[in-house]
């Protein structure tokens, strides 16, 4: 008899802690997923005509919002010259800048801020897919650029490679496939910017052939994690998978240490935009996935997920008239924040009829 009464005793006297851990663990994972509630979908309002940035010399593109210490809101985005066409991106981009008194405009160009610097750099050609952020006191501007390596193109050449045909071999394809990730550092946010002799890292897996369309945030810890998009591996010839990896520092110049695990993979998505929701506890990454924009989610910015309200946007806006805008192109979208919320969302905007804008979509809080 004694010797079946201890075991028993001892199995009851634990069952109230056992029970007690396995309600406070459950607990802790339903409390962790239910912060998953942020709506962007539904916190999107209507546009003013204010809310659009036009350029008749150039197409704009996307862009980021940094409050200045002059208490004006600076714009910086991505402008490619008209008469060279809409996919001279990737051969003569420049990033400007604009100021207004409002995140949402209207914007008044002030500045043209960067360009490729021509010969013998790493970046000769094109600053495109900009992302600015002020990090203790510093910004930091980072782009991508590409170089046409020991090649000089000659004005044919380059007229060729702002073609918006490639395939491979070609001219056009030489210049995405050196596409790199790069960033200038200033005191000041109007300037004089530092740049570097090479690319913050060169691609490596996850990822393969080349990487654009960074974005960078600070984490929790105080260290910081970069999210670009390349080549996903092994894909045919005439083939692109666009994947996403991430990438962490200490410093927001780096070192960067690529992470194994990929962001997002067998599914073409690009822009991504990266931001920590300290309310939620949990990162949120905004990109569009050719035909429509999608969010993921993430407690520790590394192991991603379908976000709840997944499905942001189709390929369309709506004014404050109530007209309802069907656009070509939904591309390079930002999230603008003031004290921990969310106040703007930023993006690129391709007409039917070629034309492009800025658009900034002021967020309901």
């Amino acid at each position: 008899m004694k010797k079946n009464i201890t075991p028993t005793l001892v199995r009851h006297r634990y069952i109230p802690l056992f029970l007690s851990l396995t309600l406070c663990l459950f607990t802790m994972g339903a409390t962790a997923k239910n912060t998953d509630t942020y709506n962007l979908s539904a916190a999107m309002q209507p546009v003013a005509q204010e809310n659009v940035f036009h350029d008749d010399e150039y197409f704009n593109w996307g862009s980021t919002i940094v409050k200045g210490k002059d208490g004006k809101y600076h714009l910086f985005y991505d402008q490619m010259p008209k008469k060279h066409g809409f996919y001279s991106w990737l051969t003569d981009g420049i990033v400007s800048r604009a100021v207004s008194d409002s995140p949402t405009g209207p914007w008044t160009k002030v500045q043209e801020v960067m360009a490729g610097r021509g010969d013998g750099h790493w970046d000769q050609y094109t600053v495109h897919c900009t992302k600015v952020y002020e990090f203790d006191g510093k910004y930091y501007l980072y782009y991508m650029s590409t170089n046409s390596g020991i090649t000089d193109l000659t004005k044919e050449q380059l007229q060729e490679a702002r073609s918006s045909d490639w395939k491979p071999g070609n001219l056009r394809n030489m210049l995405r496939l050196n596409q790199r990730i790069g960033v200038a550092v200033a005191d000041n946010i109007e300037g004089p910017w530092k740049r570097f002799d090479r690319p913050v890292f060169e691609p490596q897996l996850p990822i393969a052939n080349q990487s654009n369309n960074v974005t960078v945030t600070k984490r929790p810890e105080g260290d910081f994690l970069m999210v670009i998009r390349g080549d996903q591996p092994d894909q045919k010839p005439n083939e692109i998978i666009r994947m996403q990896a991430a990438l962490l520092a200490d410093n927001p110049l780096g070192p960067w240490k690529m992470q194994h695990k990929p962001v997002v993979i067998n599914y073409n998505s690009e822009d991504p935009e990266v931001w920590y929701d300290a309310e939620r506890k949990r990162y949120y990454n905004l990109y569009h996935a050719f035909g429509y924009m999608g969010m993921l989610t993430s407690t520790d910015g590394l192991n991603w997920e379908r976000a709840k309200h997944y499905k942001v946007a189709d390929k369309e806006y709506v004014t404050t008239t109530g007209k309802t805008v069907e656009v070509h192109r939904y591309e390079r979208m930002g999230i603008y924040s003031e004290n921990g919320k969310p106040l703007v969302m930023t993006a690129g905007i391709f007409l039917k009829n070629g034309d492009t804008h800025s658009l900034f979509i002021p967020l309901k809080q």
